[in-house]
């Protein structure tokens, strides 16, 4: 039996949660998600908690089971609590700002970058704009987010310049050696 998929959802007051299938809706304070899992994961609300059971134990229903707890439970937190990510910008001169609800990167380049927000994410900029913030109801979505902003000019092993993520370590590179006369 699945670790992960065998423990309960705890589902906190004020989250209201319907089961239409495999259709699965979790309304909170923050907002409301929506998924659609495998028809063949059997998903039950009772009791304040949502348990996931598995048909067999074939390799995919295995696989399936904890995943799909895993899912759930992210989508319980994303509604109540939400999720956040922070980018550090290192570098001089780096430095980021808002324009309206879009976030503006000066990171070395000769233009700024901007970056438009999809739907469900907002930006927030520290308070020495050398901080980003992400946050949004989406796990998945957040993270992506956040990659891609980071793609803009990841952190290099040389001088340590670039985003990184608040606790990303960035290993350094010796630099070339000078001329031995």
């Amino acid at each position: 039996m699945s670790r992960v998929g065998r423990l309960p959802v705890e589902v906190p007051s004020g989250v209201e949660v319907k089961i239409n299938g495999s259709q699965v809706t979790i309304k909170g304070p923050k907002g409301e998600m929506e998924f659609t899992f495998s028809p063949k994961i059997e998903i039950a609300f009772a009791d304040g908690e949502i348990a996931v059971t598995r048909p067999s134990d074939a390799r995919e229903m295995r696989s399936l089971h904890g995943t799909t707890r895993s899912l759930i439970q992210n989508m319980v937190i994303g509604v109540t609590e939400g999720y956040k990510k922070e980018l550090q910008l290192v570098g001089v001169g780096y430095r980021a700002s808002m324009e309206g609800k879009n976030l503006v990167l000066n990171v070395g380049y000769s233009h700024p970058v901007e970056i438009v927000p999809p739907s469900g994410i907002t930006f927030e900029v520290g308070d020495r704009a050398q901080q980003v913030f992400i946050s949004g109801i989406d796990k998945q979505s957040v993270g992506q987010v956040s990659a891609d902003i980071r793609k803009v000019r990841p952190p290099e092993p040389y001088k340590g310049k670039g985003i990184r993520y608040k606790d990303e370590y960035v290993r350094h590179k010796a630099g070339k050696a000078g001329k031995v006369a």
